[in-house]
């Protein structure tokens, strides 16, 4: 079935009801925010309810194509909406912002590269382990399930929907909705575990929160008067919006140009790989990796040209961030809205073990290695890393902004700087988009040792280097002791 202009139309119409519904709900429901359950992971869950796995299983559907309260081609739209506007999300994603050089990034956010990378990696090596252990032999699984921590914990709703036809293209469609549905429940995991976390934090005086802390919702109605950067963007925008050209034009312009940058790139490297190494049958990578890493290279091509040309004055980090936003905010609620409990029902068991094999990795980062690793305010950094390695960026700011809510430590600044060596990577990056291939052309075993490998460098790195500075090594840091006090 061809999807019309205007039945995509009245596709995005209804996503953008359901979130103007799910963020009247959180009004109405003060447990939401208790949760920082984001809107269009509730507007998602809502159409999920109201689509045919649920209502339409139930009751059937007023529609003759189609299931729950909606037609077959508003489910359809939904389907292809993630793989298009995640894109978007990460062409934007670097625009806008001044990017420093890698000697400025590793002197403020070194320790916090250290544990992010650890986190990430090691999500690689508990997922395959547990696949080559027990899912594959067991429950005869595809052996592509051990990425699934790192794509649906670290990447995310917006990663897991943007790779859905990459698991297709490899014969692994269940994996789209198992990524998925994990991320939901790290969303959730990670701030019940991290609030859970802060809070012993608290009583053994690692971390001593203010009383806003004790209160989501005042958590939220903190710091609203904006600072010094916000009130910079501001007056960018003013001076933007006196222009010819409306300044959102110019911002969507940027990133479509980013967004054929990087696809761009990605065919050229292509046809490379379809000229050398896989021109009879041999290996094929970059033919299965998505555009939307790329697109982000692309992103990042965009703004040195803008830093190059001291265009800075023209392109606003604020508008950015809006465009980017609301496009995960779709992405989120159109992949969920599609989100297949058949196949969660079929592999509750291993999805229930993947979940709980990620949440005990990036606690056990948190507990046993930050501290030995991040010499000053381990804490208030790495629950940061915590909240991103379970849920998403979100899921860390808020949970450092609850430890630390007047930033004292610097942990805000550390965290932005460490996605600039982290997010290419991993996280939704490069080797994210490749790793379900690599498993293909090389098999678990051999992507296990890989992963391995970089998780015991990084983390060899960081106790040699970083652990070294912190006399005591980190011995009764969780007691609110100082080392060597």
């Amino acid at each position: 079935m061809t999807m019309t202009v205007g039945e995509l139309f009245i596709a995005l119409v209804l996503i953008g009801l359901v979130l103007l519904m799910s963020n009247t709900l959180r009004v109405w429901m003060p447990w939401m925010r208790r949760l920082f359950l984001p809107s269009s992971v509730i507007g998602g869950l809502l159409l999920l309810l109201l689509g045919p796995e649920v209502l339409g299983a139930l009751v059937g559907s007023p529609f003759v194509e189609g299931g729950g309260l909606f037609p077959a081609y508003v489910q359809e739209s939904w389907a292809a909406l993630p793989g298009l506007l995640i894109n978007v999300v990460f062409a934007a994603l670097f625009i806008g912002k001044p990017i420093p050089g890698l000697r400025t990034i590793w002197l403020r956010a070194g320790p916090q590269v250290v544990v992010g990378q650890t986190m990430a990696w090691g999500q690689y090596v508990v997922g395959l382990s547990l696949a080559l252990l027990v899912l594959v032999p067991l429950f005869g699984m595809n052996p592509m399930v051990g990425a699934l921590i790192e794509i649906g914990f670290e990447g995310g709703h917006g990663t897991a929907a943007g790779m859905a036809d990459t698991f297709t293209e490899l014969g692994f469609e269940e994996g789209a909705d198992l990524a998925l549905g994990l991320a939901t429940i790290g969303i959730v995991s990670g701030v019940l575990i991290g609030t859970l976390m802060i809070n012993i934090a608290a009583r053994r005086g690692v971390v001593i929160p203010s009383r806003e802390t004790d209160d989501p919702d005042a958590l939220m109605a903190t710091d609203q008067r904006p600072s010094a950067e916000e009130y910079s963007e501001f007056k960018k925008d003013l001076e933007l919006e006196a222009g010819a050209t409306d300044p959102l034009s110019l911002h969507i312009g940027l990133v479509g140009i980013a967004i054929v940058i990087g696809w761009l790139i990605l065919n050229g490297l292509q046809w490379v790989e379809q000229m050398t190494w896989a021109r009879d049958g041999g290996l094929e990578i970059m033919a299965h990796v998505p555009l939307f890493p790329i697109a982000m290279i692309g992103g990042v091509i965009v703004q040195l040209w803008v830093t190059r040309y001291s265009l800075e004055r023209h392109v606003s980090n604020r508008t950015m961030s809006r465009i980017a936003g609301t496009s995960l905010d779709f992405t989120i609620v159109a992949a969920l809205a599609t989100l297949s409990l058949t196949t969660l029902g079929e592999y509750l068991i291993p999805f229930l073990l993947l979940a709980v094999a990620g949440i005990g990795w990036s606690l056990f980062v948190l507990i046993v290695i930050a501290p030995r690793v991040i010499p000053e305010n381990w804490f208030e950094r790495g629950i940061g890393d915590f909240g991103q390695s379970t849920g998403v960026t979100v899921t860390g700011l808020l949970l450092m902004r609850m430890a630390d809510p007047q930033n004292r430590s610097g942990a805000m600044e550390s965290f932005g700087y460490k996605q600039l060596m982290f997010e290419p990577i991993v996280g939704g990056g490069l080797f994210t988009a490749a790793a379900l291939p690599l498993i293909v052309q090389f098999g678990a075993v051999a992507i296990l040792v890989l992963t391995s490998t970089l998780t015991l460098a990084w983390l060899a790195f960081g106790l040699l280097y970083f652990g070294r500075m912190i006399p005591g090594r980190g011995r009764g840091r969780w007691s609110g002791e100082e080392p060597g006090s």
